[in-house]
């Protein structure tokens, strides 16, 4: 895997405690990387014991524009309401030039998920309406559920909030089936996400960044591993690949994931 540049980390102390996730863990210390300079939050929860490792407890509370770990969400709502078929569905290239190369292609909600092209998605909740993406924010319970930004900008910058906990609790009902779609559309998003996999683990995951300014990243997502599953949510001032970076560097720390 490959990485922008080297982060400069130093030491500090994550808290383990009992958080709003109808979690029972233990109070204890230990040693984590630093983010890089700036502000920003990392919650990763065991599902296996409950333990729930915060750092920055009082960012972690902290409501935040998703920005594209939206597409989570609004894939399994695409889905749900069949605004797509499935994972392979096609959409064709409007022929505009955008911010990336990647994303001025034709793609596949599969695809236009792993190259986080915006369009496609929304694109998609236009399709989706007003009405059925209301109602399904609000089953997900998902952050403060405000789509008044526009349906197809709502995330971007816009009125939508969450937090590094809430993005926790919503990911862990993903993982476990029971958000209240079809559980067809949960296992189909599921693999959409992986982003790694080895005999040792097997990485989901969503990046988001604020393209306006570059001044928020989030990396969502969960581990499978011989141990268990852990869920996961960083939010940084920065750039999403660098909230996937420190991800990475503490799951690694934490024997949850091994890079070569």
């Amino acid at each position: 895997m490959k990485w922008m540049s080297r982060i400069s980390l130093i030491l500090f102390s994550v808290f383990v405690l009992t958080v709003s996730m109808g979690s029972s863990v233990k109070a204890g210390q230990q040693d984590v990387e630093e983010f890089h300079t700036g502000q920003g939050t990392m919650v990763l929860k065991n599902l296996k014991n409950n333990h729930v490792y915060i750092y920055n407890k009082e960012r972690s509370k902290e409501r935040f524009t998703p920005e594209s770990t939206f597409k989570v969400a609004n894939a399994l709502i695409g889905l749900e309401t069949s605004a797509v078929r499935d994972e392979y569905e096609v959409k064709r290239w409007d022929g505009v030039e955008r911010e990336f190369e990647n994303w001025n292609r034709d793609h596949s909600l599969a695809s236009a998920m792993r190259e986080s092209a915006i369009w496609f998605y929304q694109d998609m909740a236009r399709t989706i309406g007003e009405e059925e993406m209301q109602k399904n924010v609000s089953r997900f319970n998902y952050g403060n559920q405000d789509i008044s930004g526009g349906i197809d900008t709502f995330w971007l910058g816009s009125s939508m909030k969450i937090s590094a906990l809430e993005q926790v609790v919503f990911i862990e009902k993903l993982v476990e089936e029971q958000l209240p779609i079809a559980e067809k559309h949960q296992k189909t998003v599921k693999r959409m996400m992986i982003q790694d996999e080895q005999d040792e683990y097997i990485l989901h995951g969503k990046t988001g960044t604020r393209l306006s300014d570059l001044g928020l990243g989030w990396y969502v997502g969960f581990v499978e591993n011989e141990q268990g599953i852990w869920v996961f949510a960083v939010n940084v001032d920065g750039t999403g690949t660098l909230a996937k970076n420190i991800t990475l560097k503490e799951l690694e720390k934490r024997g949850i994931i091994t890079q070569g």
